[in-house]
């Protein structure tokens, strides 16, 4: 083996170390909206403050001997700033434009576009169901939020489109489309605690799961779920499958990431492609 070759070999390795580091890095705090806030709170030698946002507690984790806050800002906050509450103070966190696209999809069946009464009903009592999943407030240590790939295939950069059903207008796009084909398994990205999971209008079949301290992934339109509510699973652990339930155009997992109730985009969370 040549010098030239031995070094050329240590530039490689050294190469996919720094990548491999650079892809399973904590996330970087991305103070816009849809993004996540990592604010410092104080060193992490003295017990965590109490720490919110709207009221919400707000999840803490220690990087480097300091206390940090983690904030999901939400789709809606205009440019400016946000204010945490620390104990007794107030943080004040610039928040930074950032442009999301529209989205124009159709949709066969009709019902998924103008509901029925019946079906309005339904989705009343089944937002009951998930919005109290994805608010959930679990005590526990927070060792880092970075997540596992749920499940392997193209990424859409879907999250905060502004969707058109057959040209009517709904709400932004919350989360991540993951192209698989049907029946390929989804795994949990991290450890955790099943805290919903059924057969919803819109969603399909859903898995919800709680990481702790707010911090929460919702999985939908599954063609098989592999877990029951209150199942503790690990990370790496098969939670269902892909399938093309609920309001859909074709088999895809639907992944959403949640901080202090708030949808943040997945791709944060997740490793570089």
């Amino acid at each position: 083996m040549t010098r030239q070759y031995r070094a050329l070999l240590r530039w490689a390795l050294v190469s996919l170390l720094m990548l491999a580091e650079m892809a399973f890095a904590l996330p970087e705090h991305s103070p816009w909206p849809g993004g996540i806030a990592i604010v410092d709170v104080g060193s992490a030698d003295q017990p965590p403050p109490p720490v919110s946002f709207q009221d919400k507690p707000l999840l803490m984790m220690s990087r480097n001997d300091r206390w940090h806050a983690v904030v999901g800002i939400p789709l809606d906050t205009k440019s400016g700033g946000l204010s945490i509450r620390v104990g007794d103070n107030t943080i004040s966190i610039e928040i930074v434009p950032h442009a999301y696209r529209e989205q124009r999809l159709t949709v066969k069946n009709k019902s998924y576009v103008t509901p029925d009464q019946a079906q309005l009903d339904r989705i009343a009592r089944e937002r009951k169901i998930i919005d109290a999943a994805l608010g959930r407030f679990r005590i526990t240590t927070a060792a880092g939020i970075e997540l596992e790939t749920p499940v392997d295939g193209p990424r859409s950069s879907s999250f905060g489109l502004r969707r058109f059903f057959n040209e009517q207008p709904r709400s932004p796009h919350k989360g991540m489309d993951i192209a698989a084909n049907e029946g390929t398994p989804i795994i949990a990205p991290r450890a955790g605690v099943i805290t919903a999971t059924g057969e919803f209008f819109f969603n399909g079949n859903t898995v919800i799961i709680d990481h702790g301290q707010g911090f929460v992934t919702l999985y939908c339109h599954l063609s098989d779920i592999a877990v029951e509510e209150g199942q503790a699973v690990s990370a790496g652990e098969v939670i269902g499958a892909v399938g093309a339930t609920g309001r859909v155009t074709g088999p895809h997992l639907h992944f959403g990431s949640y901080l202090n109730g708030t949808a943040v985009d997945p791709a944060i969370l997740l490793p570089q492609l």
